[in-house]
């Protein structure tokens, strides 16, 4: 950076050393004085440029208007300079106040500097070491360089009581000198600080795009993982349909055709007894076909709905089904809702083909902190003999006739219920499954034995 001496002979006022220089040396010290609080005041106004444009110009306005004691002060940047820079003006003043450049008390001599440094001119009436304000000492006005070019200007007015003097130009050089560049730092930071702030935007939004990219992966590997699951699902269905099922229906064809050629009464009631039984295996094998192609949460329905639909498709034509829904229906996790389906559908099996049942009631009940499901019938079942049964099976059912009262007993105890098999009011059994609406699911189930039943019949 070069020195400019005659600046520094100014801001120092040493001439001479004699002592018959006293009364100069005198004006020196006090000038020196007002120099260094000049620029005390002009180095706290500089390192301010993290705080924005706006308060670094206001503060090198109020330096130069507290140094000059000036009634009035501009500080204007000529149009198409320092562009990031703002604001691009600022006037002070008397009592130190900002007034706007369009206010109509502003005096006519402020308003046309400050048009003519908004508009490249000012710099025509500028100060310089050679020419210094002794044509009006009340009046100066300092460039703002840049690069060797002229981007502003300071402009003071002082009143009759305080002349300016060649110090007070050569404090304004300084504070002029050092005014561009610390306003071309200040844009520049905030310039970084936009920059970084658009930075950590965009970082923000890329996380949240990229969680919902995440979010959109898991459910489409769900959705493919599903969609194996329904093939699969569909081809066993397609199979039981296509091989088993037609095998079933063939074999009791031909029981028919065997029976009909067949004049021992006893050994016909047996191929009848194998035919009935074909027929439920045929609706038994429709029954799965059905649910291996409805099951899963997607479009599932509600347990009651679920119900009703159980009653009129899968159940033999010679049972009649009833449902009956007491209380207000609390939605259950589907793995309950299904393993209580197929609670109901073993039950009114049994009652249709074990207890040869014209009519089972089903009812499912929503208490307080309770659900109940239950399937009676009028059969010719004994509950005792089919507790006695299940406890058989559930010890080691060997040729797994039985199976169908151990797999109730297993769904229910996963979904923390009880399984109780009951006198039915109608005459033949009660199957009902009792599940906790709000409690923790129970470790094991119970079964009733010969006495709870009948404590409670």
């Amino acid at each position: 950076m070069s020195v400019d001496h005659h600046d520094l002979d100014q801001l120092t006022g040493i001439r001479s050393g004699k002592p018959s220089f006293y009364i100069e040396y005198l004006a020196s010290a006090e000038r020196l004085r007002r120099v260094i609080h000049a620029l005390d005041r002009i180095s706290r106004a500089l390192v301010r440029t993290t705080e924005g444009p706006g308060t670094l110009v206001r503060a090198v306005a109020e330096a130069a208007a507290d140094h000059l004691t000036a009634h009035w002060v501009v500080f204007a940047l000529a149009d198409g300079a320092l562009p990031e820079a703002a604001p691009r003006h600022l006037v002070l003043g008397p009592a130190g106040e900002e007034v706007d450049a369009d206010d109509p008390e502003l005096p006519p001599w402020v308003v046309a500097h400050l048009r003519a440094v908004r508009t490249g001119e000012g710099h025509t009436h500028v100060v310089t070491p050679e020419s210094e304000p002794a044509h009006d000492p009340h009046h100066l006005h300092v460039p703002v360089h840049l690069d060797g070019d002229v981007v502003g200007e300071i402009v003071a007015w002082t009143g009759a009581e305080r002349a300016i003097d060649a110090t007070d130009a050569s404090v304004l050089r300084v504070l002029a000198g050092q005014t561009a560049a610390a306003l071309q730092n200040s844009a520049l930071h905030q310039r970084t600080m936009r920059l970084y702030g658009e930075a950590s935007r965009h970082a923000e939004d890329l996380a949240a795009r990229n969680e919902q990219l995440q979010h959109t992966r898991d459910a489409l590997t769900v959705a493919r993982q599903r969609e194996v699951l329904d093939s699969e699902r569909h081809r066993i269905a397609r199979e039981l349909h296509d091989s088993v099922t037609q095998y079933a229906l063939s074999a009791g064809m031909q029981i028919e055709v065997v029976r009909s050629e067949i004049r021992d009464e006893r050994q016909r009631r047996r191929l009848e007894t194998a035919k009935a039984l074909t027929r439920r295996a045929v609706e038994q094998l429709r029954s799965a076909i059905y649910a291996l192609n409805h099951s899963g949460d997607r479009g599932r329905q509600s347990l009651p709905a679920m119900l009703e639909e159980l009653s009129t498709v899968h159940m033999p034509s010679d049972l009649r089904v009833q449902v009956r829904i007491e209380g207000r229906p609390v939605p259950l996790s589907s793995a309950a809702e299904r393993s209580l389906f197929r609670v109901a559908g073993e039950a009114l099996f049994n009652a249709a083909v074990h207890a040869e049942a014209g009519v089972a009631v089903v009812r499912l009940a929503y208490r307080k902190d309770r659900l109940v499901l239950s399937v009676s019938d009028d059969g010719t079942g004994d509950p005792e003999h089919v507790r006695r049964s299940l406890r058989v099976a559930a010890a080691g059912d060997l040729d797994g006739s039985h199976r169908g009262l151990v797999n109730m007993a297993e769904r229910a105890r996963e979904i923390g219920g009880t399984l109780r098999i009951r006198r039915a009011p109608q005459g033949g059994i009660r199957v009902e499954v009792g599940v906790p609406l709000t409690t923790a699911p129970a470790a094991a189930p119970t079964t009733d034995t010969a006495e709870e039943a009948g404590s409670r019949s």
